[in-house]
């Protein structure tokens, strides 16, 4: 079976959205053991965007049914965006699935970009009316860095969870199964995932 690792290395220098927590890590060495002392926000590298992020009341990571996040998965190749996937990039692709992956120039990339490819207003409407529930993207943000948060409230508000900076650089566009789970800290908006994918077929 094919697994495809789709998870960015949770390091020191991992892309970091301006703001962010820079991750830091420090090794404690008792003489018998080895623990690590870890400094990261919730959305730090892969990760996940519960309701709570922009949702005031919304759903928190821990209360994220496991359903939503492992499951039946498409990938859309989108690389031809150059920073903005629009209705043009969804249209008859949505139907039949409800987790969505946005395949973009951006996966590889080392640094951040704030001209990365992001989401339009439209394309959010389009995704939410197609019953998506998990909708997912290499960027460091399905929405564009200049926002107003309209994208995410969209989306969160209507329930679908967002996955970011994801990487597809080795996938192509096709069906697949999905697992990409949160940690399971209480309350939060959101939380790192490990997520992978592997081929439907092989798997039926």
């Amino acid at each position: 079976m094919t697994v495809y690792e789709i998870t960015r290395d949770l390091s020191a220098d991992a892309v970091l959205y301006p703001g962010d927590v820079r991750p830091r890590f420090q090794e404690i060495d008792t003489g018998q053991y080895r623990v690590t002392e870890m400094t990261l926000g919730t959305h730090t590298g892969t990760h996940i965007d519960a309701p709570s992020h922009y949702v005031g009341g919304g759903m928190t990571v821990d209360a994220i049914p496991p359903g939503v996040l492992v499951g039946p998965a498409r990938v859309l190749d989108c690389t031809d965006a150059e920073r903005l996937i629009g209705p043009d990039h969804l249209a008859g692709r949505l139907a039949g699935t409800r987790t969505l992956l946005l395949k973009t120039w951006f996966s590889g990339r080392r640094e951040f970009d704030p001209g990365y490819p992001s989401l339009s207003s439209e394309a959010a409407k389009m995704v939410v009316e197609a019953g998506i529930t998990c909708l997912g993207t290499d960027a460091p943000s399905i929405e564009e860095f200049d926002c107003d948060g309209s994208v995410h409230r969209l989306l969160l508000g209507s329930g679908t969870v967002v996955l970011e900076l994801l990487d597809l650089a080795a996938v192509p566009e096709g069906e697949y199964f999905m697992a990409a789970l949160p940690l399971r800290i209480r309350g939060a908006d959101g939380s790192p995932v490990r997520a992978i994918l592997w081929d439907k077929e092989e798997f039926a």
